[in-house]
């Protein structure tokens, strides 16, 4: 993306037409949003959006911790909240100073080492199965390989696009190659078994590789043989995954989203004030994490619902007026995939709380309880920044 187009864009528009309005449509919604500003003006208005969601997702979880943590242990978890947070936003100014140009170079070694990472977690004495499943390690800390892994997969996949040139919209060059390399981590994570983390990462994953030059009708068909039969072998042989198809389709009930669905109707238009929600002492588990959209709503009522919305759509206008204005297509390529998981991610968690998706665990970035996650999110975020910085010359955005 960028101002300068790409060879192997043009090459799969000079023989595909199909592709080439495709393709001139989503420039020309590209250039009437940035309109011809620089990169830095996007990239404040993001790092601002950032900053509103960390201090709001940091008054959830107080808001939690003071109905749910006992009266003497309040005041650790509070600091251990701050001190995530402080982390995250280190870990966000730091990953800014370095930039996407000069991980380039270091990104198979980080893949190689992520790998590594999702295989320890069946490994007995660095690992911390839960819940029958294997998602973390206990070194240092407890966290979530899986997290990581979908930074370093977007950092593949658009240092991929960029290497192949013309032949990324090639199907057996191109497309084959990347979908393969895609289904492996795909498989990797969805067995751990985290079908939820395993189906964003395979989304920005893909999202990466279009903007990046590969057909669409390469990405879709490959979107269609991946998750199409891994839903239906799911449905069939894993019970969680059949359980919460079952809830989706309305064929059975589950007391959770009903809960949730109880909390977001009982905060009407304003909510009932802060710290004044009595769902998460009522049934409703996990309210801090993959229901918190819910607490939002019992909280802070639809206006607050629609603040959070409209926080995560600002974040999406930005994410295009910053990749538009950047000139170098690897930088433009990273910064797109690492937002577009944000993004994608909190869709996902607002739609599985109000219903429109299928039970599964997905965490609303920057609110949701959960250190690994919000350090990720982060990441991601000033990498993206990084990129607007390099194409400055250097200067902080």
């Amino acid at each position: 993306m960028g101002r300068v187009r790409s060879s192997s864009r043009s090459a799969a528009a000079a023989r595909n037409p199909r592709q080439l309005t495709l393709y001139t449509s989503f420039e020309a919604l590209r250039d009437g949003l940035i309109a011809g500003a620089d990169p830095r003006r996007p990239a404040r208005g993001l790092f601002y959006v950032v900053l509103a969601l960390i201090g709001l997702g940091f008054l959830l979880q107080v808001s939690h911790l003071a109905t749910t943590a006992p009266p003497s242990e309040l005041g650790a978890q509070v600091f251990k909240l701050c001190s995530y947070r402080l982390l995250a936003l280190v870990g966000l100014l730091v990953a800014a100073r370095v930039g996407p140009r000069r991980l380039e170079p270091l990104i198979p070694a980080l893949m190689g080492a992520t790998i590594i990472l999702l295989l320890l977690v069946w490994v007995p004495g660095v690992s911390y199965p839960r819940n029958g499943s294997h998602r973390w390690l206990s070194f240092p800390i407890r966290w979530q390989p899986s997290e990581l892994a979908r930074v370093v997969a977007v950092l593949w996949a658009a240092r991929r696009c960029v290497q192949l040139g013309p032949y990324v919209s090639d199907a057996w060059r191109g497309a084959m190659p990347l979908l393969a390399f895609g289904l492996f981590l795909f498989l990797l994570i969805v067995v751990e078994p985290d079908f939820g983390g395993a189906m964003l990462l395979l989304l920005s994953y893909c999202a990466t590789m279009w903007v990046g030059g590969v057909q669409w009708k390469h990405v879709s068909g490959g979107l269609l043989l991946i998750i199409g039969p891994a839903l239906l072998l799911g449905a069939t042989f894993v019970g969680y995954i059949r359980e919460r198809l079952s809830i989706f389709l309305g064929d059975s009930t589950n007391e959770q989203v009903s809960s949730a669905f109880d909390a977001i109707a009982s905060g009407g238009w304003l909510g009932a004030g802060f710290t004044q929600g009595s769902f998460r002492t009522a049934g409703l588990q996990y309210q801090q994490s993959d229901y918190v959209f819910s607490l939002v709503g019992e909280e802070f009522g639809l206006v607050g619902m629609l603040i959070v919305v409209g926080l995560f759509g600002a974040l999406l206008v930005y994410t295009l007026r910053l990749v538009g204005s950047l000139s170098d297509r690897f930088s433009s390529l990273v910064a797109f995939g690492l937002l577009i998981t944000v993004v994608f991610q909190a869709m996902l968690h607002m739609q599985v709380v109000t219903g429109l998706a299928p039970p599964k665990g997905m965490i609303l970035p920057f609110l949701s309880e959960g250190g690994t996650a919000l350090v990720s999110s982060c990441l991601a975020v000033g990498l993206a920044l990084g990129a607007a910085r390099e194409e400055q010359g250097g200067s902080a955005p």
